[in-house]
C-alpha cells in the first residue's frame, strides 16, 4: 500500500480535518464528533434540513455536498464503513432548524438500520429517501435491493433547493424521492482500490480485464471481460439504463459522468460523447451535465454514468443557486 497518510486507523478523521480547514466557508465539524459535518452558516432557521451520511472514502460524497442549497449536515463512518446512530442524531441535531429533517442516503444494510435507530432517538420530525439507482445491483422488478451510488448527487441537489424553496417536510421528501426514483446509475471497474485499515487490495482484476456494474466497494458486477474501447464500453453502460427510462423528441435529462477516482476528465469525455449520441438517438435532449470526480471509490479507476430524467420542477430545482466547495450551480 502507498498512499498520504499518518495513521490507516485515522485516515477519515484526518481527511475531515484538513476538509474544514480548507473550506471554512462551507464546513465545520460538530463539537464532540470527528466525523460529522454540518454547514458553517447553519442550521437555517426554519428550513427543513437535509441529512445524509455512509461510509468514507467516496468524496466528495458524502461530506463535500454540505452548503447552501445542498445538505445541511452529514455523518461518515470509516473508509466503506456506515457512520454510527450516534453520530447521525448529531448530524440531524446539526441541520434542524425547526421544520423537521429529511435523511437521504444510500441503500445500504447498515446505514439503513443506523438512520432508522437515529431518527427514533432525535425526538424530531424526520422523513427519509433512500437511493436505490445501480441498475447492476438488481432488476427492475427488485429494484428496492439496489445500491444507491451516484444518482446521490443530482438528488441532493434537488432536495437541497426544494427546501431553500420553502417546502415543508413532506414536500421536500415527495420531490427528492421522485428524483430517486428517476436515477439510473450504470458503473465499470478497471482496478481495484485499497481500503488503509486493509492494506491491501479490495479485490483483483486483471491487467487487461475490466468488470461491468461493479459497485463502489467492489461489489460484483454483471460482466466482467477484456477491456473494450471507450465506444464499446459506453454502448454496454447505457444500455439497460436506456431500457428502464422513458424516451422520446421530448423528453430532457441531466447526466452525470463520473470519475470512480483514478480516471482522469479526458476519459470521462471521451465516455460522454459516446453517451450524447446514444441518449440523443433515443430522442432524450441532454441538460446540465456534470463530468468529474464526484462520487469516488479511493483511488479505484473505473467510471460510472448516471441519468435522470427531468420535468419542469425538477429542472428548476436543479438549477437553483447552491454552493460547495466541489460543486456551484449559478
Amino acid at each position: 500500500m502507498k498512499k498520504i497518510l499518518n495513521d490507516p486507523q485515522t485516515y477519515a478523521t484526518d481527511a475531515l480535518r484538513g476538509l474544514c480547514r480548507a473550506f471554512p466557508q462551507y464546513y465545520h465539524r460538530v463539537d464532540g464528533h470527528d466525523r460529522v459535518i454540518a454547514r458553517a452558516d447553519g442550521p437555517v432557521k426554519g428550513k427543513v434540513g437535509i441529512v445524509t451520511g455512509g461510509g468514507s472514502g467516496h468524496l466528495p460524497i458524502f461530506t463535500g455536498y454540505v452548503g447552501p442549497g445542498f445538505l445541511d449536515a452529514c455523518a461518515c463512518g470509516e473508509v466503506f464503513a456506515s457512520p454510527s446512530s450516534d453520530e447521525i442524531e448529531a448530524a440531524m441535531n446539526a441541520a434542524d432548524g425547526g421544520a423537521g429533517v429529511l435523511a437521504l442516503y444510500g441503500n445500504y444494510g447498515g446505514d439503513v438500520m443506523n438512520f432508522d435507530m437515529a431518527a427514533e432517538l432525535a425526538g424530531m420530525d424526520t422523513g427519509t429517501v433512500l437511493l436505490a439507482d445501480d441498475v447492476a445491483s438488481a432488476p427492475l422488478a427488485e429494484r428496492a435491493k439496489r445500491r444507491g451510488v451516484a444518482g446521490m448527487v443530482p438528488t441532493f441537489k434537488i432536495a437541497g433547493a426544494a427546501a431553500d424553496a420553502g417546502l415543508d417536510l413532506e414536500g421536500v421528501a415527495a420531490v427528492a424521492q421522485r428524483a430517486a426514483d428517476g436515477c439510473r446509475t450504470m458503473g465499470v471497474a478497471l482496478t481495484s482500490c485499497t481500503v488503509p485499515q486493509a492494506g491491501k487490495p479490495t479485490f483483483s482484476i486483471g491487467e487487461s480485464e475490466m468488470e461491468i456494474g461493479m459497485g463502489i466497494h467492489g461489489e460484483p458486477g454483471i460482466e466482467r471481460g477484456a477491456l473494450a474501447t471507450a465506444g464499446e464500453i459506453a454502448t454496454r453502460m447505457i444500455g439497460p439504463i436506456l431500457e428502464e427510462i422513458a424516451t422520446g423528441s421530448s423528453q430532457r435529462a441531466t447526466i452525470l459522468v463520473n470519475s470512480l477516482g483514478a480516471t482522469p476528465v479526458e476519459e470521462l469525455l471521451i465516455l460522454f460523447d459516446h453517451f450524447a449520441d446514444a441518449l440523443g438517438g433515443a430522442g432524450i435532449e441532454i441538460v446540465h451535465p456534470l463530468v468529474g470526480r464526484y462520487a469516488t471509490s479511493m483511488e479505484m479507476a473505473g467510471a460510472s454514468v448516471t441519468v435522470l430524467p427531468l420535468d419542469e420542477e425538477l429542472e428548476a430545482y436543479l438549477t437553483r443557486p447552491a454552493r460547495c466547495a466541489f460543486w456551484q450551480v449559478g
